[in-house]
C-alpha cells in the first residue's frame, strides 16, 4: 500500500514539474513580444523533444514488454490518434481553435472552403453559369458580394441598366413588370437558391421587370464589370462567354448545360484552390476578438485536450518514486512553446493577463491529477493492456504534435522547423543518456 501511494504521489509531482513550464511560457508571451521566428524555433524544438520522449519512454517499453508487444501498441497508437482527432475537431467547432494561430487559420480556412462548396451548389442551379467550364468557375467566387435588401425596396427597376446578376441566399423576391396598358403583371416569386438578372452578364440590356423583395432578403451579387474583366483575363472563360453570348443573340436564350447541376458542382469543387481560402489578417483578428469574448472555456478545454495524453504518459511511466529524465525534460520543453504561442495569441485578442495566467496555472494542476490517475490505471493493467494504454497515450501525443505543434511552427517560420525539430530531438536523447 505504501508503494502504491508513493507511486501515485510521484506521478502527481512529476506531472506538475513537467507542466510548470506552461505558466512560465505564458508569462513570457504576456510580457514580451516574441517574434514569429522565436515562436517557430521553440515550437519545433518542443515537437522534436516530445517525439524523442515518446520513442524512448513509450514505444520501446511497450514493444519490449513481455506479454505486450507490437500489436497492442499499434492498436493503441491508432485508437489514440483517432480519439484525439475527433475530440480536437469537436473542441475546435466550439471555439477552441483560437488556442493557436495555426488551428484558428485551419478552422477558418475549412469554413471558407465549406461556404464555397455550398455556393457552388447554388451557382450550379444557374443554367448560364453551368454552361461555363467547371474548372473556370472558381475565379468568380471571390467577386460574389453578399448584400441585404429590405422588404419592398427594389433590387432593380424595369428599364434600369442590367449590370448585375443575383443569387438568393435567404428570403424571396417578386419579379413583376408594367405592361403597355400600365397594368402590373406578376412573373414569378423566387426563393432560396434561385437566381435573377443573370442575362445581364452577357447581354447588356435594360431590365425587363422589377425585382422587389417580399421580405428582408440576402443575396449574392455578381457585377457584370467583374465578370467581363475575369473573362478577358482568362482565355477559356472568355471563349465560353463569347459562345454563350452568340447563341443568345441568335436564339434569344442560353443553351442547356451539357451536364447536371450535381456533376457540375462536384467538378468545380474538385478544382477549388485552397490558397484562395486562406483567411486574411483582418478575418483572423475578427475571429480572435469573437473567441476572446465568447469561447474562453472552449479554448481552455482545447488546451486541456492537448495536455491529457502527456499526463497519462507520465502516470504510466512512473516506477516507485522515480521518473525518466528524458520524458520529464521532453514534456517540459514541449509545454513551454505551446503556452508561449497560445498566450501571445490570447494577448493579441485582448484577453486579460490574469485570465491567461489562471488558465495555464490550472492546467498544471490538471496535468498533475491526470498523471496520478494514469498511474492508478497503469498499475492494475495486464502487460498487454499496459502496452495498449501506452500506445493510446503515444498516439494522442503524436497526433497533437502533427496537428498543433508542427503546423504552428510552420505557420510562424517554415525555414526554422527542420533544424530546431532535430535539435529538440537531440536534447531529449541527451537526457536519456543520463539514465
Amino acid at each position: 500500500m505504501t508503494f502504491f501511494s508513493s507511486a501515485a504521489f510521484a506521478a502527481f509531482l512529476f506531472g506538475v514539474i513537467s507542466s510548470i513550464s506552461l505558466p512560465i511560457g505564458a508569462l513570457v508571451g504576456i510580457f514580451t513580444r516574441p517574434s514569429r521566428t522565436v515562436i517557430s524555433a521553440v515550437m519545433s524544438f518542443g515537437a522534436g523533444a516530445l517525439m524523442a520522449a515518446i520513442s524512448f519512454e513509450l514505444v520501446n517499453p511497450a514493444v519490449e514488454r513481455e506479454g505486450g508487444g507490437f500489436l497492442p501498441l499499434a492498436a493503441g497508437l491508432l485508437l489514440g490518434c483517432i480519439m484525439f482527432i475527433l475530440l480536437s475537431r469537436l473542441a475546435d467547432e466550439k471555439g477552441a481553435a483560437a488556442r493557436t494561430r495555426s488551428t484558428l487559420l485551419s478552422n477558418l480556412r475549412a469554413k471558407k472552403r465549406s461556404q464555397a462548396r455550398k455556393l457552388l451548389e447554388r451557382l450550379a442551379a444557374v443554367d448560364f453559369l453551368r454552361a461555363l467550364p467547371a474548372e473556370q468557375i472558381q475565379s468568380l467566387l471571390p467577386h460574389l458580394r453578399r448584400r441585404v435588401f429590405h422588404e419592398g425596396l427594389p433590387v432593380f427597376r424595369q428599364d434600369g441598366p442590367g449590370d448585375s446578376m443575383y443569387i438568393i441566399d435567404t428570403g424571396s423576391v417578386k419579379i413583376e413588370y408594367t405592361d403597355a396598358d400600365g397594368q402590373r403583371v406578376a412573373v414569378a416569386e423566387l426563393g432560396d437558391s434561385q437566381t435573377f438578372g443573370e442575362m445581364s452578364l452577357v447581354w447588356h440590356a435594360l431590365r425587363t421587370a422589377d425585382a422587389i423583395p417580399s421580405v428582408d432578403t440576402v443575396v449574392y451579387e455578381l457585377h457584370r464589370d467583374d465578370f467581363i474583366q475575369l473573362a478577358a483575363a482568362n482565355p477559356g472563360l472568355e471563349a465560353a462567354v463569347a459562345e454563350l453570348a452568340g447563341e443568345r443573340a441568335r436564339t434569344g436564350k442560353i443553351p442547356a448545360a451539357a451536364i447536371s447541376s450535381a456533376e457540375w458542382s462536384r467538378q468545380a469543387a474538385r478544382r477549388l484552390d485552397d490558397n484562395a481560402y486562406r483567411p486574411s489578417e483582418t478575418e483572423l483578428k475578427k475571429a480572435l476578438d469573437v473567441s476572446s469574448s465568447s469561447a474562453a472555456t472552449a479554448i481552455w478545454l482545447g488546451l486541456l485536450l492537448d495536455g491529457i495524453p502527456e499526463s497519462l504518459v507520465i502516470g504510466a511511466s512512473i516506477s516507485g518514486f522515480s521518473a525518466s529524465p528524458a520524458l520529464i525534460a521532453g514534456l517540459f520543453m514541449a509545454n513551454l512553446p505551446e503556452s508561449l504561442s497560445s498566450s501571445t495569441m490570447m494577448k493579441e485578442s485582448g484577453t486579460r493577463p490574469g485570465r491567461i495566467m489562471f488558465m495555464w496555472t490550472s492546467l498544471v494542476l490538471a496535468v498533475g491529477v491526470g498523471a496520478l490517475l494514469g498511474n492508478l490505471i497503469a498499475v492494475i493493467l495486464s502487460p498487454l493492456a499496459h502496452s495498449l494504454f501506452e500506445g493510446l497515450a503515444a498516439g494522442s501525443m503524436l497526433a497533437m504534435i502533427a496537428q498543433t505543434m508542427l503546423p504552428e511552427a510552420y505557420e510562424r517560420n517554415i525555414r526554422m522547423v527542420g533544424l530546431f525539430t532535430v535539435l529538440g530531438f537531440i536534447a531529449t536523447v541527451f537526457f536519456h543518456t543520463l539514465v
